[in-house]
């Protein structure tokens, strides 16, 4: 019943003209950039974090999330109607959605992908306000030691669900590990790599290093391929985006196994709607009776991922508000948005700001009942807007992100940081190596460093303490068997040489 009472009064926050308006804002936005290739709910959102920072949290946090799941629903759009993913999470929709669309089925994938979004996205949401509950009750149990290691279990999953080389995610993390150093040492007060600059006695911040990172580097990256986009002359109109009976009959066991696995892949640290969608879309083509249809216009290759990534998004937010840990690089940028608002995440915060979680909760039912309105009947606009050439849309990205930087702390040393991290994220694109890590990394050294001292200060400095506990040791024993397995195939190697 408190559950249903909390819920109540979320509707009640997010049911004035105030927050309406923010969750249909950033719902809009969120579609706008997933319709949009070449930018990504984390670009968007490192733009959005100075405007939202004159917002009160409550109706920030509403404007943010309704980007993310925003953007998981306009990736589809694009991605069966021009076979170009607007967001990576939809890359396995254009498998089987634009082969629909090429047999004039485009309607009916897009409806499916539509409702599909929706029932993932609001199964989800009712997990997050389960799972938080329970999950932040277990973690009023952690201290230093029990943080410290579920940090190392975190870098470790991390690296080993990276996409590219596990040795060049190593290296972004240890990178951003140092970067999250720098500024004030909280415990003695000295200054660590600061070189004089008042700038820096603080620590490098959040807001120009992600801004740089993702959205300066992302028009760079996509000043180099310039893409052509061939608009399907024939939009489906309203009437023929419902799905017939059949079409439901093949696609809702998909939907509510896509519900499933991206509401468990979500939990996980470095888990996200990426995972999610591909994970989803090798399970229907395992599982299903006639797998030689995906590929050629399979609804389960559609309504599976689409269901998937959107139900991964509410479970991204459980680690972060009853842990104080990003499942991922977006919710990293969301924990910045937090602490720049004062709002530590952790097990404590549900009870602390019972205002700021419930209003969220509710605005996610509200904003995908906007997605689901928004949607079908605005996809001629939606795909419309990818005629907007890239050369004029490129320019107001980058002024967006300098006035956003700027407007924060009134310092240009802001900009001048972030156009650093800009080329130094650019080059990353180019060597192929990982941004999640490197911003994952930045959030979590300042709490990773400070739960170590604080118990090597508990156990007079001895290690030991991270093993006599038993939460801590589990963590521990499970990180360092995770950073172990890549070094396998290498360890046999050698034996394999030393005895035959």
């Amino acid at each position: 019943m408190d559950i249903l009472t909390n819920l109540y009064n979320g509707f009640l926050i997010v049911l004035t003209w105030q927050n309406l308006s923010y969750c249909f804002l950033g719902a809009l936005i969120g579609t706008l950039i997933g319709v949009l290739p070449g930018l990504g709910p984390a670009a968007t959102i490192a733009l959005l974090l100075p405007a939202t920072y004159h917002l009160n949290p409550t109706s920030g946090l509403i404007v943010l999330a309704g980007v993310v799941y925003g953007a998981m629903y306009g990736g589809s759009t694009t991605a069966i109607l021009v076979n170009i993913p607007g967001e990576t999470a939809s890359i396995t929709t254009c498998i089987d959605g634009y082969k629909m669309a090429l047999q004039g089925r485009a309607g009916a994938a897009l409806g499916i992908a539509a409702f599909g979004s929706f029932i993932g996205g609001s199964l989800s949401v009712l997990g997050l306000m389960i799972a938080s509950t329970i999950l932040g009750d277990v973690a009023l149990r952690f201290g230093p030691p029990e943080y410290f290691s579920l940090i190392f279990l975190c870098f470790s999953i991390l690296m080993y669900l990276s996409s590219g080389s596990i040795v060049k995610a190593a290296i972004m993390a240890v990178l951003g590990v140092f970067l999250g150093t720098i500024g004030m040492d909280m415990f003695t007060g000295e200054l660590r790599f600061t070189y004089g600059s008042l700038t820096l006695m603080d620590g490098i911040g959040l807001v120009p290093i992600v801004m740089g990172t993702f959205g300066i580097a992302e028009v760079l990256a996509n000043i180099e391929m310039e893409t052509e986009v061939t608009v399907m002359k024939q939009i489906p109109k309203l009437r023929h985006l419902l799905p017939n009976l059949q079409d439901w009959k093949e696609s809702i066991f998909p939907m509510f196994r896509g519900t499933f696995i991206g509401f468990l892949l979500g939990l996980l640290p470095g888990g996200g709607f990426v995972m999610a969608s591909f994970t989803s879309y090798a399970v229907e083509k395992r599982i299903s009776k006639h797998p030689e249809r995906f590929g050629k216009g399979a609804i389960e290759g559609v309504a599976g991922p689409e269901t998937a990534n959107n139900a991964a998004v509410a479970a991204n937010f459980i680690p972060l508000v009853s842990l104080g840990i990003p499942a991922n690089v977006v919710m990293a940028l969301i924990m910045g948005a937090l602490m720049m608002y004062g709002i530590k995440p952790g097990p404590m915060f549900i009870a602390d700001n019972p205002r700021l979680f419930w209003g969220v909760v509710a605005s996610m039912y509200v904003g995908n009942v906007m997605l689901l309105i928004l949607n079908l009947p605005l996809i001629g606009i939606w795909v419309r807007l990818l005629k907007v050439p890239y050369r004029i849309l490129y320019p107001f990205i980058l002024l967006f992100c300098v006035i956003g930087v700027y407007s924060l702390q009134n310092n240009i040393w802001e900009i001048i940081i972030m156009t650093v991290f800009g080329f130094l994220g650019y080059l990353m694109r180019k060597f192929e190596y990982e941004g999640a890590p490197f911003v994952f990394a930045i959030v979590l050294s300042p709490i990773m460093e400070t739960s170590l001292r604080k118990s090597l200060l508990m156990s007079d400095g001895s290690f030991g303490i991270f093993f006599t506990r038993p939460i801590s040791c589990t963590l521990m024993v499970l990180g360092a068997i995770l950073f172990s397995l890549p070094l396998l195939p290498f360890l046999k190697r050698k034996v394999f040489k030393e005895f035959f």
